[in-house]
């Protein structure tokens, strides 16, 4: 039996690399809401140290949220963690623009 090839590995390639080479600096300074960034410290497709601290730096006011160990799949596989730390921001943003 042929092996059957579809092209949907090849258009999520394309369109990952396509998000990895771009240059989002410009768009992060512009930010003007509460932003909370989160991200692992183990991220083997978006390395920690090249987008983490550097994305907090550009957004002003930024909090930066490290996780020790998580991955770059972190929402799905430390989803009570992750939801848990935005929920938290979420309702800690509302209750600062309400006063």
């Amino acid at each position: 039996m042929a092996s059957r090839h579809d092209g949907r590995c090849e258009g999520a390639l394309r369109r990952d690399r396509g998000l990895l080479q771009t240059d989002f600096t410009e768009d992060l300074k512009k930010f003007t809401v509460p932003t909370l960034v989160m991200h692992g410290d183990d991220d083997q497709i978006v390395p920690y140290a090249d987008a983490g601290p550097l994305s907090a730096k550009l957004v002003k006011g930024a909090i930066l949220k490290t996780y020790k160990g998580f991955p770059h799949g972190m929402p799905t596989t430390n989803a009570d963690q992750i939801n848990a730390d935005l929920l938290a921001f979420l309702k800690g943003a509302a209750s600062a623009a309400s006063s």
